[in-house]
């Protein structure tokens, strides 16, 4: 008999979307882990999944929050996902953890903050490491909310790492976006950009109990008067200010009932369906431009040419936009149909 275990096989696209249609926690959680491989051999595996899942996407309602660290984001979160699945829903909530900048791990503590919602069997936590992707959001992000929306997850919720200005990115992939506050924002603010309040569908003044309840209807009035002011975040509706405290659960049903109210008054009007369908074309831009840029720096002729343009531009030899424009030259070739020597002929 064998000491050794014998080694599990890796389950195929086609399984892994059996089980991921079948509610299976365990494949869904590695379907994500496919999804969010850097490795090339994953690649086609991935969008192998991910097409045969797609039929089954979309119902789920998409919700961001996002707001400066501190600001309670988890707390909330908690709270806001036990009265949503106590309530029937099921949640999935995704976490975008810091990534470290030595070894591009993340912190990955969201999962151990919300003790009681990750032990609910309707609902699933999922951090992932921000790494180097903009916009306090992973890099596969979209495919993972898809993934749990053909789980069977009707809310699915993305948590920014509250970076500041680049979290804008999260607007791209969510319906409703949710900005969460302290009271006495106006410092807070100096800490965030302030375009981000544009973009919030609703802006909730967290921590609003106890002492600071006096502090945060101040906040909330100004949040409320600066909105009034604003270009809708989105069309034909009006985003509010209100008030809650994650802790107790203040106010966090009032903020679940302004999200059915959007969606109620927005879905049958074919808003979120055109906003999801610019998002689709964002997202395909992103994925292009991203792509372009690992092309180019995978290209042996620019790694050859890489290490001596930097070297000229350090020792003054050559401006920033020659050396730029050295490196792109590096992959015209008479076989490119780019090339500028092809181009007029």
């Amino acid at each position: 008999m064998s000491l050794n275990p014998p080694t599990s096989r890796t389950p195929s696209a086609a399984e892994l979307a059996a089980g991921v249609l079948a509610g299976n926690r365990t494949m869904l959680a590695r379907a994500i882990t496919l999804v969010e491989s850097r490795q090339p051999r994953h690649e086609a595996a991935a969008q192998e999944l991910l097409r045969e899942l797609l039929p089954h996407t979309g119902k789920a309602r998409r919700v961001g929050i996002t707001g400066s660290p501190g600001v309670g984001k988890s707390t909330f979160i908690e709270t806001f996902g036990c009265q949503l699945v106590a309530s029937g829903h099921r949640v999935a909530v995704l976490t975008i953890d810091p990534s470290s900048a030595r070894s591009h791990g993340s912190i990955l503590g969201d999962k151990t903050r919300m003790e009681k919602l990750c032990v609910s069997p309707n609902a699933f936590i999922r951090p992932s490491p921000s790494g180097e992707h903009l916009g306090g959001v992973a890099r596969r992000t979209r495919e993972t909310m898809l993934l749990c929306e053909a789980a069977g997850f009707d809310v699915v919720i993305v948590e920014s790492v509250g970076v500041g200005q680049t979290e804008i990115a999260l607007r791209s992939m969510v319906d409703f976006f949710l900005l969460l506050l302290l009271p006495g924002g106006g410092d807070e603010l100096q800490g965030i950009k302030k375009g981000i309040v544009e973009m919030a569908d609703l802006v909730a003044i967290n921590k609003a109990d106890g002492d600071n309840r006096l502090r945060a209807e101040l906040t909330r009035q100004e949040q409320a008067s600066a909105l009034h002011y604003l270009q809708p975040a989105t069309p034909e509706w009006t985003s509010a200010a209100i008030l809650c405290a994650g802790l107790s659960g203040m106010g966090v049903p009032e903020i679940w009932q302004q999200i059915e109210a959007f969606y109620l008054k927005l879905e049958p009007r074919g808003i979120i369906a055109d906003r999801r369908q610019q998002q689709s074309l964002a997202w395909m831009t992103d994925l292009i431009e991203e792509e372009l840029k690992n092309r180019f720096y995978s290209d042996p002729r620019v790694i050859a040419q890489l290490d001596p343009t930097r070297r000229a531009l350090l020792a003054g030899e050559t401006t920033v936009v020659l050396a730029a424009r050295k490196l792109l030259d590096a992959t015209a070739s008479p076989a490119n149909p780019l090339s500028p020597d092809t181009t007029n002929n």
